[in-house]
């Protein structure tokens, strides 16, 4: 009080009284929070448990989704602008998310280094252009780079089709070039996030195909390959008309940076993690809380499992 007091040039017991009038009207609310272990020591925890570079961006438990997610991104748009270097292939995957971070890149000349869509974007009633390509052509208004679309359904109609067209010289160029990148760029994928996943709401996937993968245990998706939470996907039939990369193809390219807004996304979150598809993680502090606490329960009921003698 005596520091506003002096700001404002006036008595304390004056602002003592503003204060109380602010509180009666609803403008202030003073609140207590128990002790929470800063950021630092929270990334810490996370890149010792799942073996990876850890960011955990500090956000407000009463922020929106809509902050929480713009915090995200303004960081994960800082950390990706100093990664990228001349001559580098950055690969980008579509999504609610990466289409916020492309709002944070800071501009910074690249020269030689070409942007790749990691995945196709249409499906039957666009052709997903319009969305995927100002993502990719985001990025490479940023750098500087060279842009390579790659124009393809997010997933084919039939499993045969997808092998036909990855024969195709045009195609084939362009996955060449996605398993040559050097920095990959992606979200996650969830069917419950408060902020719809593009590719759950976009007419990529209708509600029956959405009702199977629950029934087989699918909770989201990176780069649109469907995951569980135990990071398995091999055997999930879609998988083999999607045209991302798989968490096995990823694992290829040096960073892999994963962009994680909302508690939501920790369950596919957890799959990517187990996948091994991520080196590098950008989250959300509470994201990053309930990830730890799945993680930590996984074990206690294994540890109970082995207890009882299975």
């Amino acid at each position: 009080m005596e520091t506003v007091a002096r700001r404002l040039g006036v008595s304390r017991s004056t602002v003592s009284r503003l204060i109380s009038l602010a509180r009666d009207e609803g403008l202030v609310r003073i609140s207590l929070h128990p002790p929470t272990e800063n950021s630092d020591s929270l990334s810490a925890r996370l890149s010792e448990v799942f073996g990876i570079a850890a960011h955990v961006v500090p956000v407000s438990p009463t922020s929106t989704d809509v902050r929480r997610l713009d915090a995200v991104a303004t960081v994960a748009g800082a950390i990706i602008s100093d990664l990228v270097e001349p001559g580098h292939t950055i690969g980008v995957a579509w999504g609610t998310t990466i289409s916020a971070v492309t709002d944070h890149l800071s501009p910074r000349p690249a020269p030689g280094s070409i942007v790749v869509q990691l995945n196709g974007a249409a499906n039957s009633t666009t052709t997903g252009i319009p969305y995927a390509g100002q993502i990719i052509d985001s990025f490479g208004k940023a750098f500087g780079a060279t842009v390579r679309h790659f124009p393809v359904p997010a997933f084919f109609d039939f499993a045969e089709t997808r092998e036909a067209m990855w024969r195709e010289r045009s195609l084939a160029a362009v996955r060449e070039l996605q398993q040559t990148t050097d920095i990959a760029v992606f979200g996650v994928g969830s069917f419950n996030s408060p902020l719809a996943s593009h590719v759950y709401v976009g007419g990529y996937l209708s509600p029956d195909d959405i009702a199977v993968l629950r029934a087989e245990g699918v909770v989201g998706d990176i780069c649109t390959v469907l995951l569980r939470p135990d990071g398995s996907y091999e055997d999930i039939e879609i998988n083999r008309r999607a045209t991302g990369p798989t968490p096995d193809e990823l694992k290829k390219i040096p960073r892999r940076i994963c962009v994680v807004a909302g508690s939501s996304k920790v369950l596919p979150l957890h799959g990517a993690l187990m996948s091994g598809a991520v080196t590098d993680l950008i989250i959300d502090e509470a994201a990053a809380w309930k990830l730890l606490d799945l993680t930590n329960g996984q074990r206690k009921r294994a540890d109970r499992y082995q207890r009882n003698g299975h």
